[in-house]
């Protein structure tokens, strides 16, 4: 990609995220993610409405009419976007990559923080730690974000998800909103996900290709390479059988995934690179306000 042409899709990338954090995605990131808790501001009068506990006695004392204070979340929350950029991402059966919907998904939950002051850190990982940008805020430190989620070039092919999740809990101290996005298919993470559960709030977003449970194919035989490991195989098809074990294959995945983060106390969702997301992450962002009360 040029260097105009990454301009171009960075800032196509801008516009659509914010729009779509203004419209659909802004309160309900905010309701899904309270911060610390609240600070005294100020005071002002009372109004028909206003909570009697909110009442300041002293003030209200002082004035002969009834004050009440007012408080400010404090958040200072940092979102750290722990995201896949192995091999295996770079699949896609229609107009998008699996890789391309992950930087869209990074984008907007990045442009979701800084609306709300969130600091935003981003782990790139394949089977090592690719590359790490230290949480900040504002819009010029997202753009980096989103530059080097486009344009890095990974070193590594294969997938660990424990290494990510290690890493995290080295450089990231303090708790955090820890989003994984990834497309799923990697070793054993549990031990890791555990700790980091501890102190983190864990949420893993698998992004699946409809390709991975069905091959709609006319060729009596289609050569399968494994992205990750450049293995190859010859398969006859359209295959009943095949497609059968490739929907169980990822089905079965999706379960275990999910079964970790619900044992955790994390929290678990699947988004088609073939289907609108937007309203989905949206309702999931709902899901956990309503958890969380």
């Amino acid at each position: 990609m040029n260097t105009v042409a990454l301009l171009k899709k960075i800032r196509r990338i801008q516009l659509q995220a914010t729009h779509q954090v203004n419209d659909l995605l802004s309160g309900a990131y905010r309701s899904a993610f309270k911060g610390k808790g609240m600070e005294f501001e100020d005071v002002r009068e009372y109004q028909p409405g206003d909570e009697i506990r909110t009442i300041d006695w002293n003030v209200t004392a002082r004035m002969n009419r009834p004050y009440v204070k007012n408080f400010r979340e404090e958040r200072e929350l940092t979102v750290t976007l722990v995201v896949d950029i192995s091999a295996s991402t770079r699949f896609g059966s229609g107009h998008q990559l699996k890789s391309e919907l992950i930087a869209e998904i990074s984008a907007l939950l990045a442009f979701s923080a800084i609306k709300n002051h969130d600091k935003v850190a981003l782990i790139l990982f394949s089977d090592k730690i690719e590359k790490y940008l230290p949480p900040k805020n504002g819009v010029r430190h997202v753009l980096r974000v989103i530059r080097e989620l486009l344009t890095y070039a990974p070193e590594h092919k294969k997938t660990d998800t424990a290494a990510a999740l290690a890493f995290l809990g080295k450089v990231q101290r303090h708790s955090s909103i820890c989003f994984l996005i990834s497309d799923g298919i990697t070793p054993d993470y549990s031990h890791e996900a555990a700790i980091i559960a501890r102190q983190h709030d864990l949420i893993s977003l698998t992004v699946v290709d409809p390709y991975e449970n069905k091959i709609p194919t006319n060729h009596s035989l289609t050569l399968f390479k494994d992205l990750e490991t450049d293995a190859e195989r010859l398969v006859e098809t359209p295959s009943i059988n095949l497609n059968r074990e490739l929907h169980e294959n990822v089905q079965q995945r999706l379960r275990k995934h999910k079964a970790l983060m619900n044992r955790l106390g994390g929290s678990f969702l699947t988004i088609e690179t073939d289907k609108p997301y937007l309203l989905k992450l949206h309702h999931f962002f709902l899901s956990r306000q309503k958890r969380r009360r």
